[in-house]
């Protein structure tokens, strides 16, 4: 019939209409105007020079030139109005106003409604679109109608306020104007104007009916007929208190007509007057609160009102009323015929919406009552919209407060959230509460099945909790549902008993089923067809009489929905099934469970797995062989690892491990410490607190000031910790060699390192989102350099197999295309997943791309705790598995839902609801506090989801935290994370433009010559590394397997000082030309690798402790890597150690012995300098290659599959034998057989 406005979207603005007959539309008033309304305030706000003309000069606002700063100070829990996200850069988030003139919102009614959507308004309002002008025809400001009954105890209207008078004077006048007691009388379409009964004009962009209601009246009441009153408004409790009042009232009797929730909150008041010595209460149904309980409930509550002494007459009707000679009130006369005598009459049976203005108007209006409005609440008029009790939806008006909040919720969303800097959203409408239980029922074949849908129209949520007459009172959901299938099954036949089937229409057999059987057993979570078939619905009832308790729950057949249900006496549960209700997911507790409430509890200990519960599946460690450990002595994890290997695989494990090592060392009565690690005696989150305060910006600096010994270097636990801490607080380069010394090998060489000793290269596609162009670069630079490629789940492609000094250049191949580092080597964001929402899906409702994009644009870079990734799902069908994230959004019709703390992995957890229905507006702030506390609190290497297992309170702590500042920090974190965002660099980009970081990639620094590090098979045509052996076979490698004694060893020149000491030129922020002069760059350990002949052997440089030097080869998994590897040192004794970046053995610099396994050893040898020269005791070249060559060691795939096929087969070191060729001195070979054919495998 009409279409909803599409202007609401529209970022510009059109200038208010002149009003016709004004003398100077643009008129040149007072700047300041005093509204008064005869109660005892005054308010002087504020106005615009630019006014429309008004008979009392008072005007409604126009600021199209208005260039006031947003107020400023801490910004309250969801109170983000005066922030708004810049468009140009998602990343700048800042404080603006649009320049664009604003548009005026007219807003007819101050009643509970109509302030409703005007706080909705100005909050969600962050880009100052619109200004407001109201009028209430009550000389009061909006109160709380619902609590008309405590008014008759304090008679204080202020008490009732919705908001006190300060609010009102501490909105900004340039967005909200009002007038009390004075109503608009006239709504002019075609000028677009209202006009007032005081005779002001307002000129309006938009207009907003909220007019409310009047009581209804049976034909024979009047009004004016002196104790006959009803019960809607303050004027109206004021009558009836005068009139109580008298004194020749005292000791009347008093009816209420309506037994309804009004007429049972008019007969409590009625009740309480001193004047009143009894009540009866009249009602046309059997029993009370008719509309919202069944009959068992309803008696529930009759016994309460008859023990408090009040008469209730129900399924009687009254037929007049009588008076006296002079017309006052006497008694009434019922349908039977008997008389009532009575001094009050309260008529409360329901409502007519106040729908005369509109009338005139020429709105379309229903026959029903009510101004007609569409699921977007416009009229039949454009620009002119309906919300509250005078609106008609489908041909039903609603007296019930939540039913009007939800519209005001519509129309101010659809106002401010269409269009946002974060992207467009689908407009929200009026939509079906209970769409569940409608699907059930299409599944019936049966007469009136689909006039069965009809019935369960798409009607606001109706649910309600109030007291009545001392007694708690709830109905929620579809809670009539059951007594509505009932109604629709064909004569003598219950629900469960009709015969069932499929929808012809979907081509499905029909299938007659047996009368169910509640007693039978079910599957209580099978398929929807399923359900429908043994009864769309079932209810769990419980019902104490004595204590007065009631409590129906209605749920789908098979258990897996609640559709609705009612509650007398105890209404705590509420709140929380009514959320249940809203969320429309299926239940993961049996329905019992409502009632019963659980008889278990969660433990994430690992007490309930059995001792042969399998904990490492890659070393098959059982929880039994953990727990002996701590009982044969065992005090920490690394004690656990280094005697069973659990979590040295995967690492899967080690959430689990940890919690079953933490729970059996408290119950051995050993104090669990939280200490990062031995050199530092405090928490992650208590070191970023120093850090922060203290401004600390390097690895020594920390070490000194906090470390459990000054002069230590740390150790491959507590250094990337520091440098991911140093990384958040102050975002310096990763590369910079006051840090680089601190990285895990991805980040150290920003890219993710595979399994022979190549690297990844992921570059960032944000939201997934990619352009044609940009593939075909991703395509060149891979066939180029001969990279195997891969989708990754995270909607990016991988390119596997990248040399590391061929890095820097096939970064700045993706630069020039525009590729930024996706930060897939880094505990950073990785990715922001997405579908493409309303983008392109029929189904979407949140441009679920635009958000995404934002959110990966605004947190790339960002390095946290651990890896953290996000999902973006544009509807409820989740398409971007956004439950399965760190963070995930999902749009609903009313904006996001936020979950939080979800991941896959070993250990999968679905991420937990945060904030639902959030504007889109709001979204980045939410973000922002959410990461920046985990940033903050998170404990090392701790993913999002342990993250809020372990923290005390859990969710609920997290959301006070969040949502509702209880700690007063959400400013503290909003600005943390605007500075920090604001420091962002393009990783990649910095190493291609700085020559000096570039030489960090070179193979070896000695040759410019590489070595291929494992041999490469073609599978699916592509090149792959050959496979590792099932198992790792034990091997130490030692002085002694050289055949020449060491005396016979020369020292031989293979690299020079300056080729482990950077250079001052080309470095960035930290470099050594910028910092301190104590920050010299011979402060921070180095390692690099030389090439001896067919030997690869790492060097090292300690500050203050020397050169040192060892195989380049880790045993474990022949991967020649250690270079790469963190140097460390054991705080107890001093002893330095590398440890490897693959699975992390820690290798002894002086011994070579594997400091956390036996199993492993590797040759150490000695350095000396000579000048600018780095010497190495060696034996001849051909003599080391026989032992750790590149070609003997080197992973083949024949050697997996000779390994494989005899899993006892052992390796055998042999020395060389006299027929080797033995390659000359100066000569580098090839790599392919330097030691001579003999040693190849």
């Amino acid at each position: 019939m009409y279409e909803f406005g599409h202007e609401l979207a529209d970022e510009s603005s059109r200038r208010i209409s002149p009003v016709a007959g004004s003398s100077d539309a643009l008129g040149n008033h007072p700047s300041v105007a005093v509204l008064h309304h005869p109660g005892s305030f005054r308010y002087r706000i504020s106005l615009s020079r630019r006014e429309v003309s008004s008979s009392r000069g008072a005007t409604a606002l126009d600021s199209s030139s208005c260039t006031r700063t947003p107020r400023t100070g801490r910004i309250k829990p969801w109170n983000l109005t005066h922030i708004s996200q810049g468009r140009s850069d998602p990343r700048a988030y800042t404080s603006i106003m649009s320049a664009a003139p604003r548009e005026t919102i007219v807003v007819v009614g101050l009643g509970m409604v109509g302030i409703a959507f005007i706080e909705k308004l100005l909050d969600l309002d962050t880009d100052h679109r619109y200004r407001i002008v109201t009028c209430g025809e009550e000389t009061h400001l909006a109160y709380n109608r619902v609590a008309l009954t405590e008014y008759f105890q304090h008679r204080n209207i202020e008490k009732l306020y919705l908001n006190s008078p300060e609010w009102y004077q501490e909105q900004d006048p340039e967005r909200f104007s009002f007038f009390t007691g004075e109503a608009v009388v006239s709504l002019d379409t075609e000028t677009r104007t209202v006009t007032t009964d005081s005779g002001r004009t307002i000129a309006y962009d938009h207009c907003v009916l909220a007019t409310g209601s009047d009581a209804s009246l049976p034909s024979y009441a009047d009004l004016s007929v002196p104790g006959v009153f009803v019960y809607r408004n303050i004027s109206d409790v004021n009558k009836l208190l005068v009139w109580a009042d008298k004194e020749e009232m005292g000791g009347c009797s008093a009816v209420v007509i309506g037994g309804g929730l009004l007429g049972l909150e008019a007969a409590k008041a009625v009740y309480d007057l001193p004047s009143v010595k009894d009540v009866t209460i009249i009602h046309r149904q059997a029993y009370p609160l008719s509309r919202q309980l069944d009959a068992q409930g309803g008696e529930i509550v009759l016994r309460r009102i008859e023990s408090m002494g009040v008469t209730f007459l129900g399924s009687t009707t009254v037929q007049s009323i009588n008076t006296n000679d002079k017309g006052v009130l006497v008694g009434l006369e019922l349908a039977d015929g008997t008389t009532l005598k009575c001094g009050i009459v309260v008529f409360a049976i329901g409502i007519t919406p106040r729908d005369d203005l509109a009338r005139k108007a020429g709105l379309a209006c229903s026959t029903r009552g009510g101004i007609v409005v569409n699921d977007h609440l416009q009229t039949s008029v454009k620009d002119v919209y309906a919300i509250g009790e005078c609106a008609s939806w489908k041909d039903n008006t609603y007296g019930l407060i939540a039913p009007g909040i939800e519209m005001a919720d519509i129309l101010a969303f659809n106002f401010t959230q269409a269009r946002t800097q974060v992207g467009s959203f689908k407009l929200r409408q009026m939509v079906d509460t209970f769409p569940f239980l409608a699907s059930l029922l299409t599944l019936a074949d049966y007469r009136g099945a689909y006039d069965a849908r009809a019935m369960i129209q798409n009607n606001p949520d109706l649910s309600t909790k109030l007291k009545l007459m001392g007694v708690d009172v709830a109905s929620f959901g579809d809670y009539f549902a059951e007594r509505r299938v009932r109604s629709i099954t064909p004569s003598g036949r219950t629900a469960n008993e009709s015969t069932l089937a499929q929808d012809p229409a979907a081509g499905l057999v029909k299938e007659a089923h047996k009368p169910h059987d509640a007693s039978s057993p079910k599957k209580r979570h099978g398929a929807t067809a399923a359900a429908a078939a043994e009864g769309p619905v079932e209810a769990v009832t419980y019902r104490d009489p004595f204590g007065g308790v009631y409590k129906k729950y209605i749920f789908s057949a098979d258990g897996k929905y609640l559709l609705g249900g009612m509650m007398v006496g105890d209404a705590s549960e509420y709140a929380k099934l009514v959320a249940m209700i809203k969320k429309k997911k299926a239940l993961d507790v049996p329905p019992s469970q409502f009632i019963i409430g659980s008889r278990t509890g969660h433990d994430d200990s690992g007490a309930d797995l059995d001792d042969d519960a399998q904990i490492c599946s890659c070393h098959n460690v059982s929880k039994g062989r953990i727990v002996q450990c701590i009982k044969d002595g065992a005090q920490n994890i690394a004690d656990i690892k280094k005697k069973t290997k659990a979590g040295s695989g995967c690492g899967g494990c080690v959430p689990l491990l940890t919690s079953i090592v933490k729970a059996e060392l408290k119950k051995a009565g050993v104090a669990v410490s939280n200490h990062l690690c031995p050199h530092f005696a405090l928490s992650r989150a208590d070191l970023f607190n120093v850090v922060k305060v203290k401004k600390l910006k390097t690895m020594p600096d920390i070490m000194e000031a906090v470390g459990t010994n000054p002069s230590a270097i740390g150790c491959e636990i507590c250094k990337p910790a520091i440098g991911s801490i140093l990384s958040s607080l102050w975002n310096e380069h990763v590369m910079d060699p006051v840090h680089h010394s601190n990285q895990d090998t991805n980040d150290r060489f920003l890219g993710n390192i595979q399994r022979n000793g190549t690297f990844s290269v992921v570059p960032r596609v944000p939201a997934g989102e990619i352009t044609p162009e940009k593939l075909i670069v991703l395509g060149q630079v891979a066939k180029k350099y001969g990279l195997y490629t891969k989708i990754t789940g995270g909607q990016r492609i991988d390119l596997f197999g990248a040399e590391k000094a061929d890095l820097p250049s096939i970064w700045k191949e993706l630069v020039d295309a525009g590729f930024e580092s996706g930060h897939a080597y880094g505990k950073a964001l990785r990715t922001v997943k997405s579908c493409v929402g309303t983008s392109w899906c029929r189904y979407g409702i949140g441009d679920s791309v635009s958000m995404a994009v934002q959110l990966e644009e605004r947190y790339k870079g960002i390095r946290s705790p651990h890896k953290f990734k996000g999902g973006v799902s544009g509807c409820v069908r989740e398409c971007a598995e956004a439950q399965g994230k760190d963070f995930g959004l999902i749009a609903t019709d009313k904006g996001w839902n936020i979950f939080v703390c979800g991941n896959g992995g070993a250990n999968p957890r679905h991420a937990t609801l945060l904030a639902a229905d959030v504007p889109p507006s709001r979204v980045i702030r939410v973000m922002d506090r959410f990461i920046m506390y985990y940033i903050r609190t998170a404990d090392k290497l701790m993913r999002t989801a342990r993250w809020l297992e372990s923290m005390e309170g859990g969710i609920e702590k997290l959301r006070s935290v969040i949502l509702d500042d209880q700690l007063g920090i959400c400013a503290d974190l909003e600005r943390d994370m605007d500075e920090l965002v604001g420091t962002y660099y393009d990783e990649w980009k910095a190493v291609v433009d700085d020559q000096e970081r570039q030489r960090k990639f070179r193979q070896f620094v000695n040759t410019d010559e590489r070595v291929p590090q494992a041999e490469k098979i073609v599978e699916r045509g592509q090149s792959r590394p050959a496979d590792w052996t099932k198992e790792a076979s034990p091997l130490i490698f030692s002085e002694t397997d050289v055949g020449s004694l060491k005396d016979l060893w020369k020292w031989r020149k293979v690299a020079t000082v300056h080729d482990l000491t950077p250079t001052d030129g080309g470095t960035t922020s930290g470099s050594s030309s910028t910092m301190p002069e104590r920050h010299s760059l011979n402060k921070y350990p180095r390692s690099a690798a030389v090439r001896y002949g067919d030997s690869q052997i790492a060097i090292y440089h300690i500050p203050n402790k020397g050169y040192f030097a060892t195989q380049q080869m880790c045993p474990h998994r022949r991967a020649f890597v250690l270079d790469h590897g963190i140097i460390g040192d054991v705080p107890s004794t001093g002893s330095l150690y590398i440890s490897c970046p693959m699975h992390k053995r820690n290798y002894d610099l002086v011994s070579g012995k594997c400091l956390n396994d036996d199993s492993y050893g590797i040759m150490a040898f000695d350095v000396r300098t000579d000048g600018d020269d780095l010497l190495l005791l060696l034996p001849e070249q051909v003599e080391l290659n026989a032992v750790i060559g590149t070609s003997k060691w080197m992973v083949r795939q024949a050697t997996q599959q000779v390994l494989s096929a005899a899993p006892d087969a052992t390796v055998e070191i042999v020395g060389p034998p006299e027929t080797v060729t033995v390659a000359s001195e100066g000569k580098v070979c090839d790599g392919a057989s330097c030691g001579g054919p003999h040693f190849d495998w």
